[in-house]
């Protein structure tokens, strides 16, 4: 299969740079990528695979590999929204639409998930199972994941195990890092309103100053990270926004904040809201003041597993474009949806660095100037394959 694979790939490689760009410059938002859906069936469809549409609004699944087979099913997803963002770029394939934007690499995922479909359908006869790809909606908010399981999407035929790759803005071209165990963070966030006593600054002692209170509970929240949760657990609280008061003579009557929360583990999760909870009520009810606190569980921490973790790292390896395969030993506070999948079934996603100096390729994700090396979806997309064969042939064993 060694040749036929690089010949594949290497024949399909300048249509993924072009699926890419086409997705790159017509950017959708979660629940929005009905032209995104609408290419991939297309593509797909000219090859004879058939999918299976509007799962969770715009997500689809196609199935490569013979129905009777006695091996595996291995998913391969990919995700496929852009961000609300404005691009600067130069290239002929800069966003056409304003305040959206490719930022994070989906157009990529959606352009090597698909270059692994057509691949496989030619390769098949080596393929001794199936693969079933998954092409979801609203990673980046709301988030597409649960809805799409929650309709079936991980069975008819049940998937045995699950694999993802995110392009990653800290590593170059030809790197890859593979991360075992915790790997993402849970994100949650919540919305806080004081509300206590306006009063002139000459007479402080008339009000209820809720900029001094937010204050006090902004330090209490950052000794509860540095003084209450182990620093190896891995957690952090941002309060990012605070609003507060007119004039500058005149005490705040009310103060609205905004703040995420982000843990390693579960454990940790429920420990800071717990806290989070009862410092704010606590010290609100000690300066005798009202408040409304909003908290919203987001995604769960993604857990990769070890097994698959070590199984893609071989292959990895044998990929001639792939210089370095990395174990990282540190996970990113950042937020994956590829987490609620991981609850359900062995899931595993890999970094494919996407940075290229020479080429002037460094800006990072959610970035208006974000790009990535294209050379690096046919790499990809053998890693995802080689990944799935061997995970049916140790089936088979």
């Amino acid at each position: 299969m060694e040749t036929e694979l690089k010949n594949v790939l290497t024949e399909l490689e300048p249509q993924m740079v072009e699926i890419r760009r086409e997705i790159h410059r017509n950017p959708e938002l979660g629940f929005e990528e009905e032209e995104t859906a609408a290419l991939i069936g297309e593509t797909l469809a000219e090859q004879g695979i058939e999918t299976e549409t509007g799962i969770a609004k715009t997500g689809l699944v196609a199935l490569v590999g013979e129905e009777d087979s006695e091996g595996p099913v291995v998913g391969i997803r990919a995700d496929m929204d852009a961000l609300s963002l404005s691009e600067h770029c130069t290239t002929d394939y800069c966003s056409r639409e304003k305040d959206k934007m490719h930022a994070c690499g989906h157009d990529g995922h959606v352009a090597i998930a698909l270059g692994t479909a057509l691949a496989a359908e030619r390769l098949s006869e080596y393929l001794p199972g199936q693969i079933k790809f998954i092409f979801q909606p609203a990673e980046e908010g709301p988030g597409g994941a649960e809805p799409m399981i929650s309709e079936g999407v991980l069975q008819n035929p049940d998937v045995d195990c699950l694999l993802a790759l995110h392009i990653w803005d800290k590593a170059e071209a030809g790197e890859i890092e593979i991360k075992k165990g915790p790997t993402f963070a849970a994100i949650d966030e919540f919305d806080l309103e004081l509300r206590g006593a306006s009063a002139h600054g000459a007479c402080p002692h008339h009000g209820k100053d809720t900029v001094v209170i937010a204050s006090e509970i902004i330090q209490k929240l950052q000794s509860l990270v540095s003084r209450e949760v182990n620093p190896a657990a891995g957690s952090v609280i941002s309060i990012g926004k605070i609003l507060g008061g007119d004039r500058r003579n005149i005490l705040a009557g009310s103060v609205e904040m905004e703040a995420t929360v982000r843990a390693l583990s579960e454990e940790v999760r429920d420990f800071l809201e717990r806290r989070i909870e009862e410092i704010i009520s606590g010290t609100c009810a000690l300066n005798n003041i009202d408040y409304d606190l909003e908290y919203r569980r987001l995604y769960p921490p993604l857990i990769n597993d070890k097994d698959l973790a070590e199984l893609v790292r071989r292959e990895a390896e044998k990929v001639d474009n792939v210089e370095r395969v990395r174990v990282a030993e540190q996970p990113t506070m950042g937020g994956e949806d590829f987490a609620y999948f991981a609850r359900e079934l062995p899931a595993f996603m890999f970094w494919l660095g996407g940075q290229n100096p020479e080429k002037g390729i460094t800006a990072p994700l959610h970035n208006p100037n974000f790009d990535f090396d294209e050379s690096i979806m046919k790499s990809g997309a053998e890693v995802f394959l080689r990944s799935a064969r061997k995970l049916m042939m140790d089936w088979q064993d």
